[in-house]
């Protein structure tokens, strides 16, 4: 299946407390590139989730965005310590007594003494956090795969299209090339009736010139090699699994053969059917670039 190397996926879930978003987004690259932006308290998640974009991801520079905000669940306490409380009270009280001043020590009192009120960051269940968001992230990869299938399937038919008129100027070479040996022999007869003037024109020299000409200019193989490729193309394009390195190597083949024929056949129609296949494997190779 095509997939492109472009697309966006999102998730969010409100899970055992925790209102839990996930971005997935990625563009064009050669190789599985991967980055995030995590939560300090969700850094040790990291290799997990690259994990699991990296079993369905090959190709693209993918950026992972995890956002958590709690709606309910308990992220700090507060301890108290009694015992110093007690022993902050014992002190003020016989502070009192020595100075023969009223007690007027209250329960805020005591609280706001240092140390007699602690906050710290609450317990967290790791594996229930990874489960949570392994889920919503699992949610937001599969949006992020059937974006890019739809992309892919678009830049799919698209290829196909262009595939179809690369064939059809591969046919009008060899329909080109059949004639234009031809060609070179009735014109090479006229030359020769002129220069020998009354004399008859040797036509198995002719013949021979005409066969050598056939044999340097003969573009059979490209052609035939053309057509290969271009099938090869559609089975790919056609089958599963990514497509993208296996179809540059194919474009880099499409341009060769077109390169050979060029230079092979100094003729001006066939030249015109060249450029012309030549700028439609240029957009080919722009188009599988956008492939994962």
């Amino acid at each position: 299946m095509a997939l492109s190397m472009t697309g966006y996926g999102r998730a969010k879930a409100v899970l055992n407390g925790r209102d839990i978003t996930v971005e997935i987004k990625s563009v064009n690259s050669r190789y599985f590139e991967y980055s995030s932006r995590l939560p300090r308290s969700c850094a040790f998640l990291d290799d997990s989730l690259k994990k699991m974009l990296g079993a369905s991801i090959s190709r693209g520079k993918v950026e992972l965005s995890l956002q958590m905000q709690s709606s309910g669940a308990q992220e700090q306490v507060v301890d108290v310590n009694l015992e110093l409380a007690r022993s902050y009270r014992s002190a003020l009280r016989l502070l009192s007594d020595a100075l023969d001043v009223k007690d007027a020590t209250t329960v805020e009192t005591l609280a706001n003494l240092p140390d007699v009120l602690t906050v710290r960051t609450a317990q967290v269940d790791e594996e229930q956090l990874s489960r949570d968001v392994s889920a919503v992230c699992a949610e937001a990869l599969q949006n992020f795969l059937n974006m890019r299938a739809v992309e892919g399937e678009k830049l799919r038919q698209d290829l196909l299209g262009k595939l179809d008129h690369l064939e059809e100027n591969v046919a009008r070479v060899e329909q080109n090339s059949a004639a234009r040996v031809e060609a070179y022999t009735q014109r090479l007869y006229a030359k020769l009736e002129v220069l020998l003037a009354d004399r008859n024109v040797d036509e198995a020299r002719v013949l021979t010139e005409a066969a050598i000409f056939a044999d340097k200019t003969a573009v059979d193989e490209e052609t035939v090699r053309l057509h290969s490729h271009i099938a090869q193309y559609r089975q790919i394009l056609n089958g599963e699994g990514p497509v993208g390195r296996k179809l540059d190597f194919l474009t880099q083949e499409l341009n060769r053969e077109t390169n050979t024929i060029g230079s092979k056949c100094q003729d001006l129609a066939i030249t015109r059917v060249v450029l012309d296949m030549k700028a439609e494997i240029e957009k080919i190779r722009e188009q599988i670039q956008n492939l994962e």
